[in-house]
């Protein structure tokens, strides 16, 4: 496992965490990164190119005091196609982290796939079941918390995300523009 023991790789050829992070019964927010959590640059993987989105913040406190697990899940074909590395976005998501941390907003974990069939030839080059719309990220944040599918939901700005979403069978929503605390104030059940 790396470093920040938040950042996992979604992908079910990975050794799953030995460890159940959490023993309680909770739903989960997913939330995808580009697009969702911060503004869509293109294959952001530096800290001065990511900007979060306006109400992001408040949006994961809000979860946070209704003991939501808020959980990033992000296709990283930008490693795959290879414009920047793997350790360049576990960089970035360390900071992230860290960043939202100061805030008052806790991410349980960031899930991620680096792979692409289309990708450079080498180890990222295949199509994987973690990709969105595969449910490989999702259902290796479900081995690793214990989670409350019916309650749970994800938020996403493209329609692989969605397919994500209805292939786990959860509820989902789609994010273009607009307020994004609303949103997901809209999936909060008490």
């Amino acid at each position: 496992m790396f470093e920040y023991e938040r950042i996992r790789l979604g992908c079910p050829d990975t050794q799953p965490s030995d460890v159940l992070l959490s023993s309680e019964l909770r739903p989960a927010a997913f939330l995808d990164r580009d697009g969702v959590v911060n503004t869509d640059r293109g294959y952001v993987h530096l800290p001065e190119d990511f900007e979060w989105t306006p109400g992001i913040l408040p949006a994961i406190r809000a979860l946070n005091d209704a003991n939501y697990a808020v959980i990033f899940v992000t296709n990283q074909s930008g490693i795959g196609r290879g414009y920047y590395t793997e350790e360049d976005f576990l960089s970035l998501s360390r900071w992230m982290l860290d960043e939202a941390d100061r805030e008052g907003a806790l991410i349980d974990a960031v899930y991620y796939c680096p792979h692409h069939p289309d990708g450079e030839p080498g180890p990222y080059r295949l199509l994987c079941p973690a990709r969105k719309p595969g449910t490989g990220m999702l259902e290796r944040a479900e081995l690793e918390f214990s989670l409350d599918k019916a309650k749970s939901f994800l938020i996403g700005d493209r329609e692989s995300d969605l397919g994500a979403a209805i292939a786990f069978g959860i509820e989902y929503s789609l994010f273009e523009s607009g307020d994004i605390e609303s949103i997901i104030a809209s999936h909060i059940r008490g």
